[in-house]
C-alpha cells in the first residue's frame, strides 16, 4: 500500500480560492494524485462543521475521482473552521470510519482531530495533535491529550496492527529541527512534548522515517511560512510522522518527504508498506 499523509493548512481555501497560496497548495494536491496513492490523510481541512459545501463537493469529484472520502470538523463548543482532518481512499476499499473521542480536555475532542479506518486486518488512523501555542499556554492540556492518545493507540494496537499519521506537533529529537539549541522553550520542542512522544514509541510503536533512513540530518516536514528564509535554508522541524505497530514495522519499504518546491508550511509524507 501507499499511503500519503499531509497537513494541508486549508483545504477549503485550497479548493476555493485564486490565491498565489491556493494555486501552491492544488499544484501540491496534484503531485499527490500523481502518486496513486491507496489512502490519502488531510490535517487541517479548515472546514465548516457541517463538512464539505455542494462546490467543494463537486470539486473533489473532480480532483479524485477515484477516491471515497470521510471527514471531521471542529464543531461547537470548538472554534468554528478550526483544525478538521479527512480521508481520501480508493474506492475498492471499504473500510469503516470512525470518530473517536479519547476523553481529553475540553474542547479537544470537538476540534476534528482524529479519524480512524478500520480495515480487515489492520488499522489506519490519523491524527492533527493540538498545538501547545504561544507562550506554551495549552502545554498541560496538550499532555493530557499525548497521554489519552497513547491509550487509545494502544487499545487498537491489542485488537489489530496500527498505521498512524498526522502532525504531531513534535519534533522528537535534536536532528529532527535545524536549530534545537534556540528551541527548548518552544511549541513542539519542550522537553514535556518529547517526553509524550517518547512514551508514544516506548507503547509499541516505530517511527517510520527512522526505520527506513536511520539518524539521516537536515529532513524535515515543516518550515514557518512566517519566516520567509526557512524554505530557502531549509530551517524546518519534523513534525509529521508515519507509525507503525512494531510488529509490522518490517514490512516497511518506504518513508520520505514529498517536496513542495519554493511552498512553505508542511510537506506530504509518503509511507509503502507491504501489507
Amino acid at each position: 500500500m501507499l499511503l500519503i499523509s499531509w497537513n494541508i493548512d486549508s483545504l477549503n481555501a485550497a479548493l476555493t480560492s485564486d490565491s498565489n497560496r491556493a494555486q501552491e497548495t492544488r499544484k501540491v494536491l496534484n503531485t499527490i494524485v500523481e502518486q496513486n496513492p491507496d489512502v490519502i490523510a488531510l490535517q487541517e481541512t479548515k472546514l465548516r462543521a457541517s463538512g464539505p459545501t455542494k462546490k467543494h463537493q463537486e470539486i473533489l469529484a473532480q480532483m479524485f475521482p477515484e477516491y471515497e472520502y470521510v471527514w471531521r470538523s471542529s464543531e461547537e463548543p470548538a472554534r468554528k473552521s478550526y483544525a478538521g482532518v479527512m480521508y481520501l481512499y480508493k474506492k475498492d476499499y471499504h473500510p469503516r470510519a470512525a470518530f473517536p473521542k479519547i476523553g481529553a480536555p475540553e474542547p479537544m475532542d470537538e476540534e476534528g482531530r482524529i479519524i480512524t479506518l478500520e480495515f480487515p486486518n489492520y488499522y489506519i488512523t490519523q491524527v492533527y495533535t493540538p498545538n501547545s501555542g504561544n507562550g506554551l499556554k495549552r502545554l498541560s492540556e496538550r499532555q493530557v491529550w499525548d497521554e489519552k492518545y497513547v491509550e487509545y493507540l494502544k487499545g487498537l494496537d491489542s485488537k489489530k496492527p496500527v498505521i498512524a499519521s498526522g502532525d504531531y506537533n513534535c519534533a522528537h529529537t535534536e536532528i529532527d529541527l535545524k536549530h534545537p539549541e534556540n528551541n527548548h522553550h518552544s511549541a513542539g520542542f519542550t522537553d514535556e512534548e518529547r517526553a509524550g512522544f517518547t512514551k508514544l514509541l516506548n507503547a509499541g510503536f516505530t517511527d517510520s522515517f527512522r526505520k527506513v533512513n536511520g539518524n539521516v540530518t537536515g529532513v524535515y516536514s515543516w518550515w514557518a511560512q512566517r519566516v520567509r528564509t526557512a524554505k530557502s535554508n531549509n530551517s524546518g522541524w519534523r513534525i509529521d510522522y508515519w507509525l507503525t505497530s512494531n510488529r509490522i514495522a518490517d514490512k516497511i519499504k518506504r518513508s520520505e518527504m514529498i517536496d513542495t518546491g519554493e511552498r512553505a508550511d508542511h510537506c506530504p509524507i509518503l509511507l509503502e508498506i507491504d501489507l
